[in-house]
């Protein structure tokens, strides 16, 4: 019995945090709101420096190429957290898509006369 429900609970497609932090951030981005790493933490659950980390990893072509705006509040009171440093805010937009590979034109030769030197 233990052996079937292990491999029934193997079959349950698990989220992943990438994919939760992603929807949140998107969420926040249709309302318009801007969130910081500890609002984040409240609403996900997982640790700022993990959050931080996935942040990073939306950023990169192969995880959606999103575009990660950062911001120091709006209020004027500067926030500091827990011993980390100014706290920021954040919001998640849909980058462009673009190819891994560099589009290259036609090469252009330049020649360069070399002139009299004066020393």
């Amino acid at each position: 019995m233990r052996t079937i429900r292990r491999r029934e609970l193997r079959r349950i497609a698990r989220r992943r945090q990438r994919d939760v932090l992603r929807d949140v951030m998107l969420s926040a981005r249709e309302c318009e709101t801007w969130l910081t790493l500890d609002e984040l933490t409240k609403l996900t659950h997982y640790p700022a420096a993990s959050i931080s980390a996935q942040l990073r990893h939306l950023r990169k072509p192969e995880y959606g190429g999103f575009v990660v705006k950062k911001r120091p509040p709006t209020s004027k009171v500067v926030l500091r957290g827990e011993d980390f440093g100014t706290v920021w805010e954040y919001q998640l937009k849909r980058g462009i898509r673009r190819r891994l590979g560099r589009v290259r034109g036609p090469r252009v030769r330049v020649r360069r006369a070399l002139g009299p030197v004066a020393c």
